[in-house]
C-alpha cells in the first residue's frame, strides 16, 4: 500500500518541483531586470565591458570552440550519441536522466527567456544577435545539464579499488559548464546573473529528473543455502525507518529472519546493541552506520562466529569501500549477501590515557586527527566526506612534529611529521591509495608517515596520491612501513583518531594486527554457510577466507 502511494505521488511532486523551479526563475529574472529601486550594482554591465575591451585572436578562437561545445546542435548530438551508447549497456535509467534533463531544461529555458525577455549586453557580441534574450543562458544550461551529468554517470559507474580516474573525468566534465560560462561573458552574450541563473537552471534539471525517475527494479535474489537470524543495528542520527524497513526486506527477501531493529547508543556507537543482538541468536548482524558503528559491531562480532554485513549509511564508509561494496545501502546489502564470506583482520588500538580498542580501518596522530576533531556533524551530514576537505584546508598550515617509530620491535626511527596513519586497509574516498599495499586480510599492518615540508612537499604529497608513485628515501613526503605491530611516540600530546572518530590526545599509540578476527560478507560467489561457530569467543585465529 505505501508503495502504491509512493508511486501515485512521484508525479505530482516531480510537476511541483518543476513549476517551482519555472517559478524560481522568472521571479529571479524580474527582479534582476525590474529592481524595486536604484539597488543594481552596474558593476555587472562593467564586467561584460572589460572583457570586451580586452579580446585576443587566440581568446575569441578558444571561446568560439568552447560555445560550439554547448551550441544546440552540439548538444542534441552529444546527448542522442550519450543515450544510444548508455541504452546498448542496458543502463536505461542513466540514458533518461541525460535526456530528460537536457530535454527539461531548454524548456524552462525557453519559457523563462520569453517571460523575461533581458536584453543583451551592451557591447560588440560576437555571436550576433540571437533571437532568444540573455536571461538565462541557454548554453550554460544546456552544457550543465549534459555535461555535468555525464560527470556524474562516471563518478558511478568506473567504481572500484582505484577511483582516480572516473574522478579526473567527473572533474573535467564538470569544468565544461564553467569554461562555457566564461566564454558567453567573453563573446558579450549574457551578463554574468545569466549564465549563473543558466547553471542553476541546468542543475536544478538533474535534480528533478534523477528523483523523477523511478527507483531501480532489484532482482528477486535466491534464498540463502541457510537462513540464519539477523539483525540490524543501526545508527539513530543516519538512519531513519523508512531505510530500515527497505533493508529488512532485503534480507527477507534473502530468507534470513527474523530480523531484529537494534538502535546504537551514542556512547558506545553501537556494541551494546551488537551484544544484545548475538545474545538473541542473531548470526548476522549488518551494521548500518558509519565506519564508527561498523567497528562497534565487528568489535562484538570478533572471534564469536557471526558474520558481518556492512551497510555504509555514514560519511566515510572507508570500510565498505575497501571491501568493494556500494556506497548505497541497499546495493551494499545486496551485494553482500548475494556474494560470499570473507575473514579479514582488525586492529587493536592502545595508547597513553587510550584503553585497548578495535580498529577496522584507519587510526592516526596529528594532522588527519585534528581534522576529524574539526569537521562538524552538521557539516558531514550537509556534505558528506568532502566536508573533511573544508577542516582540512585549517590545518593546512599545522607545523611538523618529531616522532619516534618503531615496527615489530625493530630500532625506532625518529622523523618530523605532519601526520602519522596506520591502516588495516589502504583506499580513501575518492579512490586515493595512501596505503597502497595494504590489504584487510594479509595479517599486517601499513604506515604512512605524511611529512611535507612547504607548498612544494604538499604539492608532492598530492602528485604522489595522484599517481601512486612513492619516492624513496626518509626525506620523502610520504614515508612508508609495515609490520605486525607499530608504535608511534611524540614528544608532547597530539590530536589522536581511530576508525575515523577523535579520541583522546595524548603522546602514544600503539597497533597490533589481529589476523583474520572478522567474518565479513563480500559481493563475490555465490553463498557459503560458514563452519558452525563454536560455543563461546574464540582465542585463537583460524583461515582467512572460508569461501
Amino acid at each position: 500500500m505505501t508503495r502504491t502511494r509512493g508511486r501515485a505521488a512521484r508525479p505530482l511532486g516531480v510537476l511541483v518541483a518543476v513549476l517551482g523551479q519555472l517559478t524560481a526563475l522568472v521571479a529571479v529574472g524580474l527582479l534582476i531586470t525590474h529592481p524595486p529601486g536604484h539597488w543594481w550594482d552596474p558593476g555587472e554591465k562593467g564586467l561584460v565591458g572589460w572583457l570586451a575591451a580586452h579580446r585576443t585572436p587566440a581568446l575569441t578562437t578558444a571561446s568560439d570552440w568552447l560555445s560550439a561545445l554547448a551550441f544546440t546542435p552540439a548538444i542534441v548530438a552529444v546527448t542522442a550519441a550519450a543515450a544510444v551508447l548508455l541504452l546498448l549497456r542496458h543502463r536505461w535509467r542513466a540514458a533518461a536522466l541525460l535526456a530528460g534533463a537536457v530535454a527539461l531544461q531548454a524548456t524552462l529555458f525557453v519559457t523563462a527567456a520569453h517571460l523575461v525577455d533581458r536584453a543583451r549586453p551592451d557591447v560588440v557580441r560576437l555571436d550576433g544577435a540571437l533571437p532568444t534574450s540573455s536571461f538565462p543562458s541557454g548554453h550554460v544550461g544546456a552544457a550543465t545539464a549534459l555535461y555535468g551529468g555525464l560527470g556524474l554517470l562516471a563518478l558511478h559507474a568506473l567504481r572500484g579499488r582505484r577511483r582516480v580516474l572516473p574522478v579526473l573525468l567527473c572533474a573535467l566534465a564538470w569544468t565544461v559548464p564553467v569554461l562555457v560560462a566564461a566564454s558567453r561573458l567573453y563573446r558579450g552574450m549574457h551578463h554574468p546573473t545569466d549564465v549563473v541563473a543558466g547553471a542553476l537552471n541546468g542543475a536544478a534539471a538533474l535534480w528533478v529528473v534523477a528523483h523523477a525517475l523511478p527507483a531501480r527494479e532489484r532482482r528477486t535474489p535466491v534464498a540463502a543455502a541457510v537462513p540464519l537470524p539477523a539483525a540490524l543495528v543501526h545508527n539513530p542520527l543516519s538512519v531513519d525507518q523508512a531505510l530500515l524497513d527497505r533493508l529488512t526486506a532485503v534480507l527477507t527477501a534473502h530468507g534470513h529472519g527474523p530480523v531484529r531493529h537494534l538502535a546504537g547508543d551514542a556512547e558506545d556507537c553501537g556494541r551494546a546493541a551488537a551484544a544484545r543482538a548475538l545474545a538473541d541468536g542473531a548470526r548476522l548482524v549488518a551494521a548500518c552506520g558509519g565506519d564508527g558503528t561498523v567497528t562497534a559491531c565487528a568489535e562484538t562480532l570478533a572471534g564469536t562466529g557471526a558474520t558481518l554485513l556492512v551497510v555504509p549509511c555514514g560519511t566515510g564508509n572507508l570500510l565498505a569501500r575497501n571491501l568493494g561494496l556500494p556506497t548505497d545501502p541497499e546495493a551494499a546489502l545486496t551485494a553482500a549477501l548475494a556474494g560470499r564470506t570473507r575473514r579479514i583482520d582488525l586492529m587493536r588500538v592502545e595508547g597513553d590515557g587510550l584503553p585497548a580498542r578495535a580498529a577496522a580501518t584507519m587510526a592516526g596522530m596529528g594532522l588527519d586527527a585534528a581534522v576529524m576533531a574539526d569537521t562538524g556533524r552538521t557539516l558531514k551530514r550537509r556534505l558528506g566526506w568532502p566536508a573533511y576537505l573544508v577542516a582540512g584546508a585549517r590545518h593546512l598550515t599545522d607545523r611538523r612534529f618529531p616522532l619516534t617509530v618503531t615496527v615489530d620491535g625493530a630500532p625506532p626511527v625518529r622523523r618530523q611529521v605532519r601526520t602519522a596513519i596506520v591502516g588495516n586497509v589502504g583506499t580513501l574516498q575518492g579512490g586515493v591509495r595512501l596505503l597502497p599495499e595494504a590489504a584487510p586480510d594479509d595479517g599486517l599492518l601499513d604506515l604512512v608517515l605524511v611529512q611535507p615540508h612547504g607548498p612544494r612537499g604538499w604539492w608532492q604529497t598530492l602528485l604522489s596520491l595522484l599517481t601512486g608513485t612513492r619516492p624513496p628515501g626518509p626525506g620523502a613526503p610520504l614515508e612508508h612501513f609495515r609490520g605486525r605491530c607499530i608504535e608511534l611516540t611524540a614528544d608532547r600530546a597530539h590530536p589522536r583518531e581511530c576508525d575515523g572518530d577523535p579520541v583522546d590526545e595524548g603522546r602514544s599509540l600503539t597497533l597490533t594486527a589481529r589476523p583474520a578476527a572478522l567474518l565479513v560478507r563480500v559481493p563475490g560467489a555465490p553463498y557459503e554457510a560458514p563452519p558452525a561457530p563454536p560455543a563461546g569467543p574464540v582465542t585463537g585465529w583460524v583461515e582467512r577466507e572460508v569461501a
